[in-house]
This record gives C-alpha cells, sequence and structure tokens, in this order.
C-alpha cells in the first residue's frame, strides 16, 4: 500500500521522481525517500511525513544529481513511520538499493539467515531483507542476483532496485503488486500507478506476475521467471494528465464528487446502443447461473449490497453479498453455477483478489467490475466490466463507489432482459431512467446549496448514526463510512427496523440521526423509526424526496434528492452525503484527501 516510482534517462532523476511521488502520495504518505546513482554511489534523502518535507530537504530535488533513480511514499506495515524505516534501503556494502511496494511474509526467516550470515539491519521493515539478499547472490551479474533474491521472497512484491555497477540500470520485479513501465524516448520510467507517468509519456507495458524488466534509456527488456526474454505489448494510456490535477478545486475528493455526473454518464453512454445494453466480451450462460455472489472490500463491497437489491428484483436469482476478507477464508456454497461479481477500483485488491480466486477454483466464473485497466483483477477474471471513471486520488472513494454501483444497473437490466424476466415496457422505462441518473445527480448538487451550513451545525458532533432500510440501508453503509473516513467522526450505519433491538438505547439528547426516505415502499416505516428517535431527543437530518412533505415535517433538517425510481435512486442519494461528509471534513480540519492510516489501493492483506 505504498507508492513506487522509477527513472532513468538524461534528466536529473531527482526532480521527475518526487514529481512521480507527489501523483502517488495518496496511496502513502506516512515517509518517502529517493535513490539516485551518481558517480559511482549512490545518494539516498529519506524523510518522514509528505513528499513536501522531502522536497524542502533536497530543494526540489537539486541537491541529488544524477540521471538514474528510484523514489518511495510509505503507508507503514512493518516498522513505525520513521526516516530509518522509510525507503528505499541500501546494502551493507552501498552498491544497491531498493523500493518496496508489498509485504515479504517469510521476512522473519529471512531475516535470521542474514543476521547469521553477518549482515547488519538498520529498520524493522521487511523491506530491507530484499536488498540484503542482493547483495549476498550478487556476483557481477545484477539481473542474476535480483532474480535469485526475488525467488526467495513469498508475499507480494513490486520491487524497483538501483546498482552502482550499473548506473544507467534500474531492474523491477512484480509478484501479486501493481508495477507499470512508461516507455519514453531515450527515457524509460516505472511506477505503481499511471497517474505518475501520464506527465511524461502515454505508453505503457503492464508486467505480469514473475516478471522482471531491466530498464535503461534506450531501451526496456521484460524477462519471465525463468530468466528468459519476453515481447510484450505496449498499450496506450488514455487517462487526460488534467484528470490527475485539481483543476482549482480545494482538494481531489470535492472535485471527484463533482466529477461523478460526468463519470457516470462516461460509464453508461458506450453500453447503450440503438435502445439497447451491449456488454462488450461478457458472454455469460446466466441460464446456467443459479446464484449471484458479489464480493469487495470496503466501498466496493457497499456498492454491491446497494447493487443486489436491483439485481435481485430484476433477473429472480438469489444475490449475497460477502466481504472478500471474510469469503477467502470461509468454506463457500460455490459451484458452475455460481456468477462471482468482483468489485475493484483499482483492481489491486489483495483479499479480492484471493477471494477471486477461490471462487474459480471452486468453478464460478467471475465477472470484474474495475476500474484500472490492465490490473490484475482486470486480468484474472473471466470477464471484465472497466467503469471508466478516470483516475481518482482522494482515498475516499466518490466516482469509484458511484460508477461500480452504475455498472451493476447496466448489468442487471442486461441480465434480466437476456433472462425474460423483464417486459420490454419495464425494460424501456427503467432504461431511460438508468440515461437520466448523470442529469439527476447533478441535480442532486445543485438543490443543497445550504449543506457547507448544516456542516457546521453537525461538524462538532461526537457519533452519528445513519439509518435507512432496503435500498435505504445500503447507502447508509457507504454514507457512514464516508463520514467516518474523512471527518474521523464515529459514523455507524444501522437498518432503521433494528433500533428496537438494541440500539435506541444510544440516542442521547441531541443526537445527529442521518435519516435516509428515498425508498417509497419503506418510507412510511421509517418516518416511524425517526419519530422514535426524536422522542429520545435525536436530530435528524433526512434525505428525502422534496415533494415528501411528510418527512419535511418530521425532520429538524432535510436533504434533498431529485425523485428517481427506487431500484435505481442510491446512485444519486449517496451523492449529497458525499458532499456533507466533505464539508464536516473541512469545518474539522481533517486532511480530506489523505485520511490519517488510510491508503488507496489496499495491496496488502
Amino acid at each position: 500500500m505504498c507508492g513506487i516510482v522509477g527513472y532513468t534517462g538524461t534528466q536529473n532523476a531527482a526532480p521527475v521522481l518526487l514529481d512521480g511521488l507527489t501523483k502517488l502520495e495518496y496511496r502513502g504518505y506516512d515517509s518517502c525517500g529517493l535513490a539516485v546513482v551518481h558517480d559511482g554511489c549512490i545518494a539516498i534523502s529519506k524523510v518522514t511525513g509528505r513528499i513536501a518535507n522531502l522536497r524542502e530537504k533536497t530543494e526540489d530535488g537539486r541537491l541529488i544529481p544524477g540521471v538514474t533513480g528510484i523514489g518511495h511514499t510509505r503507508w507503514a506495515t512493518h516498522g513505525a513511520p520513521t526516516d530509518v524505516n522509510a525507503h528505499p534501503h541500501a546494502s551493507n556494502d552501498g552498491k544497491f538499493a531498493v523500493v518496496h511496494n508489498g509485504i515479504i511474509e517469510n521476512y522473519m526467516e529471512l531475516r535470521e539467515e542474514l543476521l547469521r550470515k553477518g549482515y547488519r539491519f538498520e529498520s524493522e521493515t521487511d523491506t530491507e531483507v530484499i536488498v540484503h539478499l542482493i547483495e549476498m547472490y550478487y556476483a557481477g551479474d545484477f539481473r542474476r542476483a535480483v532474480m535469485k533474491a526475488s525467488a526467495r521472497l513469498v508475499g507480494s512484491y513490486a520491487l524497483g532496485i538501483v546498482c552502482t555497477d550499473a548506473p544507467d540500470t534500474v531492474l523491477v520485479v512484480r509478484e501479486a503488486s501493481p508495477l507499470i513501465l512508461g516507455v519514453g524516448v531515450g527515457e524509460n520510467f516505472f511506477a505503481s500507478d499511471v497517474t505518475a507517468l501520464v506527465a511524461h509519456t502515454r505508453n505503457a507495458i503492464y508486467l505480469e506476475d514473475g516478471e522482471l524488466a531491466e530498464l535503461t534509456p534506450d531501451a526496456i527488456q521484460v524477462y519471465d521467471c525463468s530468466g528468459h526474454p519476453i515481447t510484450k505489448k505496449i498499450s496506450r494510456i488514455t487517462w487526460d494528465i488534467q484528470a490527475a490535477e485539481k483543476g482549482g478545486y480545494d482538494h481531489f475528493m470535492l472535485k471527484e464528487i463533482m466529477e461523478q455526473p460526468r463519470a457516470v454518464e462516461a460509464t453508461i453512454t458506450p453500453r447503450i446502443r440503438n435502445g439497447e445494453i451491449v456488454l462488450d466480451d461478457v458472454n455469460i450462460d446466466l441460464d446456467n447461473v443459479n446464484k449471484i455472489v458479489i464480493t469487495a472490500c470496503g466501498s466496493a463491497y457497499y456498492a454491491g449490497c446497494a447493487g443486489k437489491y436491483t439485481i435481485e428484483k430484476l433477473c429472480r436469482i438469489p444475490v449475497t453479498t460477502e466481504l472478500a476478507s471474510e469469503l477467502r477464508y470461509a468454506d463457500p456454497l460455490i459451484d458452475e453455477h455460481t456468477l462471482l461479481i468482483v468489485l475493484s477500483q483499482s483492481g489491486e485488491t489483495a483479499d479480492t483478489i484471493a477471494a477471486m480466486k477461490e471462487c474459480q477454483r471452486r468453478g464460478a466464473k467471475a465477472l470484474a467490475i474495475v476500474n484500472v485497466v490492465g490490473s490484475t483483477i482486470a486480468k484474472a477474471a473471466d470477464y471484465t466490466l472497466y467503469t471508466w471513471a478516470g483516475p481518482e486520488i482522494a482515498v475516499a472513494t466518490t466516482k469509484g463507489y458511484t460508477t461500480q454501483l452504475t455498472v451493476l444497473y447496466l448489468f442487471a437490466l442486461y441480465a434480466a432482459k437476456a433472462l425474460g424476466t423483464i417486459d420490454a415496457k419495464e425494460y424501456k422505462r427503467l432504461l431511460t431512467i438508468l440515461r437520466s441518473l448523470p442529469k439527476q445527480m447533478q441535480a442532486a448538487l445543485d438543490m443543497n446549496p445550504a449543506i457547507p451550513e448544516l456542516a457546521k451545525k453537525y461538524h462538532g458532533s461526537p457519533s452519528m448514526f445513519f439509518i435507512g432500510r432496503n435500498t435505504d440501508y445500503a447507502v447508509a453503509l457507504e454514507g457512514a463510512l464516508k463520514m467516518k473516513e474523512i471527518s474521523y467522526i464515529h459514523a455507524e450505519s444501522y437498518a432503521a427496523g433494528e433500533l428496537k433491538h438494541g440500539t435506541i438505547a444510544l440516542i442521547y439528547e441531541g443526537q445527529p440521526v442521518i435519516a435516509l426516505c428515498c425508498n417509497d415502499t419503506v418510507t412510511e416505516k421509517t418516518m416511524s423509526n425517526i419519530v422514535e428517535v426524536k422522542a429520545r431527543g435525536a436530530e435528524v437530518l433526512a434525505v428525502a424526496f422534496k415533494d415528501n412533505g411528510k418527512i419535511v415535517s418530521l425532520a429538524d433538517d432535510m436533504i434533498f434528492v431529485p425523485k428517481v425510481d427506487r431500484l435505481l435512486c442510491p446512485v444519486v442519494e449517496i451523492v449529497p452525503l458525499q458532499l456533507l461528509a466533505y464539508h464536516v471534513a473541512k469545518e474539522n480540519g481533517c486532511d480530506i484527501d489523505k485520511p490519517k492510516n488510510l491508503a488507496k489501493s489496499v495491496t496488502v492483506e
């Protein structure tokens, strides 16, 4: 859950690396560092904290000359976030330096072996064993030493390594952790995300597990796990560089909230042709499917919870949602008649990858819904649907969630039509509503100018409850997560019907309760829950359609959303809750784009 970047060419490497690390800082931001080869030595500079501290220490890289180097921004796993534990790590003889994203599971065993052989360890990290292994195996052949060392590693890793004996060469290795090569002219790059590359090149090579690449200014050569040269396809990065910039907004999160109507439009429009949903390359034998399992982590899991209702209602197939971190260790009742739907923004979520592989082993076909082209999940799945949300930089997902949910809606309608569980009139009606979602999302943003003022009222609350029923409950799950992860306010979501089964004991005078009331089949029931919590002193902020006078008369405060069919409403309903969480966090002075202790892409268990 770190960001790594590397460069070899004719420019001074340090400024290029710093620029790349700045783009990757959302992947980790508790420490960072650079290693640059120059005049037979490796100069290393490391700091605790943000990239800005490293820029200041190195005077924007001017203090570290050299045209070949590697960089790292860290989210700590092994060892506290200190200068010593920050990457890069160097060998005892100073000949090698390494950066690493991932976790080495057998590092203690390797560490003990290396200590017995006299190698000194400076840090508490699992990564340091890698550079000492390379030193141990080095006999004049840089690539061979790296291959021997990586063969000893158990776990996940994306590595970047430099060596003083090969001053214009960077070696990289991938195993279960994202790594992308940037192909330039007279210069070449690597990074854990294309956002670090697009300012320099649009040509990319996506490494597979077990592959090693040798980068020099004029060439890239990729090798398989046996050391044989292989030819790799060069892909074109289509993301716009402006999409990875703030574009005048105070935070990436606010920008990405505001981008959602356009992102959902990009998800929907290419997939509707001549009044029909067309999902290219998704040739699932739905008649052979008797159960659908949706698995994911975090917000992607909550997107699955919301999408479950629509798929089950339209397709009449049982749908369950499973946390990937639980499913991977279960003994699931999954077979060749199960369709597994896998959700992940990055396509690199470790638990989700493991859960998918386990279900495929049991015979299930996997349909992946991901944002990042060429990601591990996208390539390992049997079928893949991209969300086309563009780069999402803020750690707290917004457009990643809404585009995932939109793809689930597309799939639900597509599958219902294929199965014959929806008639032509209803299909056309829901398709029309689906196409209107971007406009309705924009309306949800436009009709709530009072949200910053509501944030001023509620930002000092020690806790909040989000309640709802059915699809409203699914949205409550994501609304509470957004609030807690960026504002640091304790926020919990509860099925409104469960209040009397214990939760209502936690209601106190002035307790904020956010009540979601957009599913018209259960609104009356939720209203009774609003009455219950208000009788115990709660302050109720309701989310409802503007014409719902009963809710307006009951609630203390209101957030409005345009009226949308209950099966598709969650994708609109969540937008003002994202905006509320943003403004509450802003009132609390939180680091909105980079919440404490969180990282964007959870590539380790």
